[in-house]
């Protein structure tokens, strides 16, 4: 989830700053809603919302897009929220729901460390009347009263479908598979995805897997310690890599450099800078682009009418997911497969990258090449 679907640097000395703050504090910004002028007797009714983020391990998107998105929308619904991270540490972000919950939060929108600990939550809301909405990941057998992300399962079939494009006529190419986190149920149904267009191939002999292998935590370090295995125990012979998102395909490409092997094709998924930089210089075949800024508009509306005592806006939920013990009402979004031949229409043209951010450096004549 992780893994996982704007990239902006995340800010210097966050992590330090993490630390500072304390456990129940950690990543955390208050905006109470009282501004912006008028304040209105509807603004005064809103209930206050908390966002909990899970990291910036599995993904920057959670501080650089996904922070700044939400805080936006519940500022100009006149809202009054709370965005916590918890850095990775499932006790903190237990201890951030439960301070929250203190101070008044009667919405939680929780993107959980895992299941077990984000069931934890949404139990410990639930006896005390709080809502819940599970934002990119589907709390399994928790309470959540929405779930609002991308419908993962496509997410997977679009890698598997762009690594089978990217491989195009070659002879029986020995493919690995680099998973997300085993614990993340995105990364299940991301495999679910991937797996219905890969498993065929390998069951035909069109194709071989010759490793399969899930990353704890999405943990990028981890994903190239445990691909230079798989060269290591392949002899360098990979054709292709199904990897679940773009940091692990980085961690790909990292390896493959380092060992000056030629590129091959790489999946990935968020359409990070890295991700697309990589796509432009040949060094991985395919993302998944997934709106985050639709994500967040979807989670923020359902949020905000909670808030405020009002039905979600017509059309919004369009979907159920099943998280193990019952169907979840869902905002299921559509993710976009993306090329170098699609990356100007796509992710460019809806601004989710800037083209400065893109083409710095080394990659600014790669662009010019590539009409960019």
């Amino acid at each position: 989830m992780r893994t996982q679907m704007t990239t902006r640097r995340v800010l210097a000395g966050a992590a330090t700053m993490v630390a500072a703050l304390g456990l129940t504090a950690c990543g955390s910004s208050d905006d109470e809603g009282s501004g912006g002028g008028g304040g209105g007797g509807g603004e005064a009714k809103a209930q206050k919302v908390a966002v909990l983020l899970p990291d910036t391990q599995s993904s920057v998107r959670w501080e650089t897009a996904d922070r700044p998105l939400l805080e936006a929308a519940f500022k100009a619904a006149g809202v009054p929220v709370e965005i916590q991270n918890a850095q990775g540490d499932k006790s903190t972000q237990q201890q951030q729901a439960e301070q929250a919950i203190t101070n008044g939060a009667k919405i939680l929108l929780l993107t959980n460390l895992d299941s077990g600990s984000g069931a934890a939550i949404e139990t410990q809301a639930a006896a005390k009347g709080v809502k819940v909405i599970d934002y990119d990941r589907l709390t399994l057998k928790g309470k959540a009263d929405y779930y609002v992300s991308f419908n993962n399962v496509e997410v997977g079939k679009l890698q598997g479908q762009g690594l089978v494009s990217c491989l195009g006529s070659k002879t029986k190419p020995r493919i690995a598979q680099l998973n997300g986190s085993p614990d993340d149920n995105n990364a299940t149904l991301f495999a679910q995805g991937y797996n219905s267009v890969l498993d065929p191939l390998y069951a035909e002999g069109k194709a071989e897997k010759v490793a399969d292998q899930s990353v704890p935590e999405w943990d990028n370090q981890q994903a190239l310690t445990i691909f230079e295995q798989m060269l290591q125990k392949t002899d360098g012979k990979i054709d292709g890599v199904l990897a679940a998102n773009d940091g692990l395909a980085n961690s790909v490409v990292s390896a493959m450099r380092s060992r000056k092997l030629p590129p091959v094709p790489v999946t990935g998924q968020d359409a990070t800078i890295q991700g697309l930089q990589n796509i432009l210089t040949g060094d991985q075949c395919m993302t998944v682009y997934k709106a985050i800024k639709k994500e967040a508009d979807a989670a923020s509306k359902l949020a905000i009418a909670l808030s405020k005592g009002e039905q979600p806006p017509a059309g919004l939920v369009n979907g159920e997911s099943d998280d193990g013990a019952r169907k979840v009402p869902s905002v299921l979004l559509d993710p976009v497969a993306v090329t170098k031949e699609n990356l100007k229409e796509t992710v460019l043209a809806d601004e989710f990258v800037k083209r400065d951010e893109l083409c710095a450096g080394k990659l600014a004549a790669v662009c010019d090449k590539e009409g960019i």
